[in-house]
């Protein structure tokens, strides 16, 4: 057995994706089911990557199994299908709780003003640190898609948005033409949803800061892709840019559309 990353990849690379994780994806997925071949081959990849090159750990009293971690894999490497398997190598450890837990201390709520009530959370990004990820709303959304809110790619796109050294609402990207795009698209809707005339597809919670517009404009981005590409074009082209994957395209092929 290799106990260094590399080999660790390549022992998972090597052993063959069980069926029964293939079928779990199937039944309790929704995206599973609209990607095609060569998507879920890679998607597969990843999973097999993520599950023994990152530190699972479950919170006390908590039992983790292949469903939850699997089925939490599967999410969060959707999010990389078109970029890189890479851009998560600063994600240390996932934790996985039952359901949200309290965090006390300073938030952000909006506005310029926190609060240090303590406030139940589904799930947190640290910088260079762990995620964590409540179980029963991460099942939840897996399976419901049409809701537009999943917090796998909420706290994963926020440790996207931690490559570049800051929490900035502005993920890597490669030339200064898509900066500035990035920049005037972003920056028209976030003040939208500032203003209270963001409309019903992005919820108000994305106004709180950049960092947190971005993760909402991506759960929004991957689970109702038709509507966004209807409602707001120039937003899900840019992150369609950047995300290298066309999730409306994809709903629609799955449809029959």
């Amino acid at each position: 057995m290799s106990f260094t990353r590399r080999g660790r990849r390549r022992e998972a690379l090597a052993t063959p994706f069980p069926e029964e994780w293939r079928q779990l994806l199937t039944d309790r997925v929704a995206h599973w089911r609209m990607l095609d071949d060569t998507e879920r081959e890679k998607l597969e990849e990843f999973i097999r990557i993520i599950l023994v090159d990152k530190y699972w750990e479950a919170s006390a009293g908590f039992t983790l199994t292949d469903e939850i971690k699997v089925t939490i894999s599967a999410m969060a490497c959707l999010l990389i299908l078109g970029l890189d398997y890479d851009y998560y190598h600063k994600v240390t450890s996932i934790i996985v709780s039952p359901t949200a837990v309290v965090q006390p201390g300073q938030r952000p709520v909006g506005d310029g003003l926190f609060s240090d009530e303590p406030m139940d959370v589904l799930g947190f990004a640290s910088y260079n640190g762990p995620v964590l990820i409540a179980w029963d709303e991460a099942q939840e959304n897996a399976r419901h898609a049409e809701r537009g809110h999943n917090v796998v790619y909420h706290e994963f796109a926020h440790k996207l948005d931690m490559l570049d050294g800051s929490v900035d609402g502005t993920p890597p990207l490669d030339t200064r033409a898509q900066y500035a795009r990035w920049t005037n698209v972003g920056n028209a809707e976030y003040d939208l949803i500032r203003s209270g005339n963001g409309g019903d597809l992005l919820r108000s919670y994305g106004g709180v800061n950049p960092a947190e517009f971005f993760a909402v404009i991506t759960e929004v981005f991957f689970d109702k892709p038709v509507e966004m590409h209807h409602k707001k074009p120039e937003l899900y082209e840019m992150l369609r840019d950047f995300y290298n994957q066309d999730p409306a395209a994809r709903q629609r092929r799955a449809e029959g559309g």
